[in-house]
């Protein structure tokens, strides 16, 4: 059994961590840990543990929106605002390293979120700056993060493994919204569509038009941010006409799930519940979780029993059941 003075000692802690707790009670930018000391009783031990309570940054874990490209319509934006704080609470953290023109179309990004009321900044870095403690120090108190458009494998050559990588997720698991468009939308799932192509055309060379095929081995992928890996992310999906390096993807590679997401059109995944589409446009799901496929030996990629669905804005897909609701 623990004695009186440890017992004294453990309260006096617990008082210190609640003082600590009350003096961030009010940055909502910058969530902390609650904890509650409770005691562990056995035949012949209690024990003091510190638990963490509803308020952990394991429960507070933010939400993704990831946009399919193309215009923004002023109510995405503004949406995206509101997941950050809203007028005057939201403060954003802009990385448009997947262009070449990043610097100036990151700037007028940030203008046009500041507009709204947000505090946002274009964090312009080469990968060496990326990975210094000053930059990522610049993640602190975000509530949100933009990834720009551009080429995907720009922005994870700067970025990825760095201590600013480190500093994005961290303020997501703390409840930051994450956000991106294009590019910045494929860098989100762990498998990344590159925009490559082993073999354009597949038996009939075709390098004039892309995704003729579904063929296994075609589609070129890296790794992104896996800030979420249930699903793998293809975006200008309607209007660019992927469907074929969509379903190759979904059938050749784990989770067997994928969701292109159209121009004007963004998927947003909450902490909990089911995903959300909003929008101009349509997200398309793929599902062949529960498929038959064809072995890595066939020559044609195949499969049956593959869902479908074709979801407008104000649409739901609960990715644990595979149940998609229309408006």
């Amino acid at each position: 059994m623990l004695d009186g003075a440890a017992i004294r000692n453990m309260r006096h802690a617990r008082v210190g961590m609640t003082a600590g707790h009350d003096r961030h009670k009010g940055l909502a930018s910058s969530p902390v840990p609650a904890f509650r000391l409770v005691m562990i009783r056995s035949r012949h031990l209690a024990v003091f543990a510190l638990v963490a309570g509803a308020g952990s940054a394991a429960s507070q874990r933010g939400t993704l929106m990831i946009v399919g490209g193309g215009p923004q319509p002023p109510a995405l934006v503004q949406q995206f605002v509101d997941l950050a704080g809203g007028r005057g609470r939201a403060k954003i953290a802009i990385f448009a390293e997947a262009s070449v023109d990043g610097q100036k179309s990151g700037e007028e990004k940030a203008a046009e979120l500041n507009a709204l009321g947000a505090d946002a900044k274009n964090i312009w870095v080469t990968r060496d700056e990326a990975n210094t403690d000053s930059i990522a120090k610049r993640l602190d108190g975000v509530t949100g993060v933009w990834f720009g458009g551009g080429d995907q494998s720009r922005l994870i050559k700067v970025l990825r493994g760095t201590k600013t990588d480190a500093a994005i997720r961290a303020r997501y698991n703390a409840g930051a919204v994450i956000g991106g468009t294009s590019a910045g939308a494929a860098v989100m799932s762990r498998v990344m569509i590159t925009g490559d192509e082993r073999r354009p055309g597949g038996d009939r060379r075709d390098t004039t038009n892309a995704y003729l095929t579904i063929a296994r081995d075609n589609i070129v992928t890296d790794t992104g941010f896996a800030l979420i890996g249930s699903a793998i992310i293809d975006q200008h999906f309607l209007r660019r006409k992927r469907h074929s390096r969509l379903i190759s993807l979904v059938l050749e590679t784990s989770p067997h799930l994928g969701i292109g997401i159209d121009e004007s059109t963004a998927l947003i995944i909450p902490p909990s519940g089911p995903w959300k589409i909003a929008g101009a446009s349509a997200a398309v799901i793929y599902d062949a979780r529960g498929s038959a496929i064809t072995p890595a030996s066939a020559r044609v990629l195949g499969a049956t029993e593959m869902r479908m669905h074709v979801l407008p804005a104000g649409s739901t897909f609960d990715v644990k059941t595979g149940k998609a609701v229309l408006p």
